[in-house]
């Protein structure tokens, strides 16, 4: 059979349980839902690290994050390691990027023939002042993270989005009249449903305050925060910078209706395959970078290895796809050798990545072992995450690790860690992860890294003052 056409669709900071398909009780999201009951929905699926930047780069390249070195918001892709977009280049195979990338610059030889209406990081250098992590030295993050008005409205960020699915959708268009039969390979990124809290009053209207359930594990109610996590979220607190309660619901209600927005512009873009007679030709792919604690443990944004923020959506549908679910615990890296077997590429990434869609044909794996890691804003030390069976563990340099059993607490709600009837599967998760990487040799690395970039650039004076804020600024483009 001859080669499909490939499209990746990859939202930005969106929770792998908002949406409809994964049986989530109120989120609408019905373009995500068809998709996935013409694909394979992979309901254990995961980012290589909880944020943008590094997360970005791995997928280009297919390697964890403590191979590429790029370990944090400041650090972002240039092209310098060859990732699937080269390994496409190098066979000849037509490959464009439409929208978010959150790569180093446009000039960048990135693996893209073209890349339409880019958003880089920002000015070509990102949150160099996030990188100082050392507690002693760091300072708490500035303004107030999720946006200074939260609820209906437009946003550049709406704006953007509207924009990168107009261009997908003429692009696809533009493709489908060119005579070029050559399959190709389009990249497209969009923003929502990341921060700033603001939704389309259409969307943000589909969530009623009275709709949200109380959040689990919230500090208010007495729970304790694991250590670690609360020196981490002591670097934005957003939690803390709600004007009420009901600030809090709206932030909520404008979260769950990006992500309905973000449906919407998927539905866009596959209808206009759809149109152009080229549906049954293309394989479709809808990911996330990552996702978001919306509010759970009183934290928001991503930065953690708890499954709100570490799990992210994969559907794949398209011509050979299964349909149904795939249980087998994946990542967004497998993600990147899809990409290069899909065209008969080759790909050096980390040992272990498989196909989704090889994986999808298979049996479910239950024993499959995905990592994580995390050594960006906020984190004092590193962290890295080991999924392996119906085992999570989590494993902090200088505080103490956390175990939970996702097949009894998928909610993550017991931590098992100190529970000496769970001794033998602690230090067998832990050789696990030790067998994968050296975490106190990498955190050393990842610290050492960051203090040259800071010194780079005049040292932690001139650091505090480089790179946004907070959510990088969108690119100036008309809809």
């Amino acid at each position: 059979m001859s080669v499909s056409n490939l499209l990746i669709i990859m939202s930005d900071e969106h929770q792998a349980r908002a949406m409809g398909c994964a049986g989530h009780p109120f989120v609408k999201t019905p373009h995500l839902d068809a998709l996935a009951a013409r694909g394979t929905l992979f309901t254990d699926a995961y980012t290589p690290c909880p944020i943008c930047v590094p997360a970005r780069a791995s997928f280009a390249t297919g390697k964890y994050v403590h191979q590429t070195r790029m370990w944090d918001n400041a650090m972002p892709y240039d092209g310098s390691i060859p990732g699937w977009g080269h390994a496409l280049q190098d066979k000849g195979v037509p490959v464009e990027s439409i929208g978010k990338l959150h790569y180093r610059a446009e000039e960048d030889p990135a693996g893209f023939d073209v890349e339409h209406i880019p958003m880089m990081v920002a000015g070509g250098i990102g949150m160099v002042w996030a990188s100082i992590r050392k507690e002693e030295e760091r300072v708490h993050g500035k303004g107030r993270m999720l946006g200074e008005y939260i609820g209906p409205g437009e946003s550049t960020y709406i704006e953007y989005d509207a924009s990168v699915t107009q261009h997908a959708t003429q692009w696809i268009a533009d493709r489908a009249s060119s005579g070029d039969a050559r399959p190709w390979c389009l990249y497209v990124g969009l923003v929502a449903p990341h921060f700033p809290l603001v939704a389309p009053e259409a969307f943000f209207d589909l969530y009623p305050p009275d709709i949200h359930p109380r959040a689990k594990l919230h500090p208010r109610d007495g729970h304790a925060r694991h250590p670690w996590v609360e020196k981490q979220n002591a670097f934005m607190d957003s939690e803390s910078k709600f004007e009420s309660e009901d600030e809090r619901l709206r932030a909520m209600s404008a979260y769950y209706g990006l992500c309905s927005w973000l449906d919407h512009n998927v539905g866009e873009i596959v209808g206009a395959l759809d149109a152009s007679g080229a549906l049954d030709k293309t394989t479709i792919v809808y990911t996330s970078d990552h996702g978001d604690n919306v509010g759970a443990r009183g934290l928001w944004g991503k930065s953690n290895l708890y499954q709100e923020s570490v799990a992210v959506p994969m559907i794949v549908a398209g011509p050979d796809v299964p349909i149904g679910t795939c249980e087998t615990a994946i990542s967004l890296l497998d993600l990147s050798k899809t990409i290069t077997d899909h065209f008969g590429a080759p790909l050096d990434g980390a040992e272990g990545i498989r196909s989704l869609t090889d994986i999808a044909r298979g049996v479910d794996d239950p024993e499959r072992v995905v990592f994580s890691e995390y050594h960006a804003a906020g984190a004092v030390s590193g962290a890295f995450m080991l999924k392996k069976g119906r085992w999570k563990y989590n494993h902090y340099i200088g505080f103490p690790p956390e175990l939970f059993d996702l097949e009894s607490d998928p909610e993550e709600l017991f931590n098992l860690a100190g529970d000496a009837t769970h001794r033998d599967v602690l230090e067998s998760m832990e050789r696990a992860l030790r067998a994968i990487c050296d975490p106190e040799a990498v955190d050393t690395q990842a610290f050492a890294d960051q203090a040259r970039l800071i010194q780079k650039f005049g040292g932690r004076e001139a650091a505090l003052k480089l790179g946004a804020p907070g959510a990088t600024p969108a690119p100036q483009v008309m809809a």
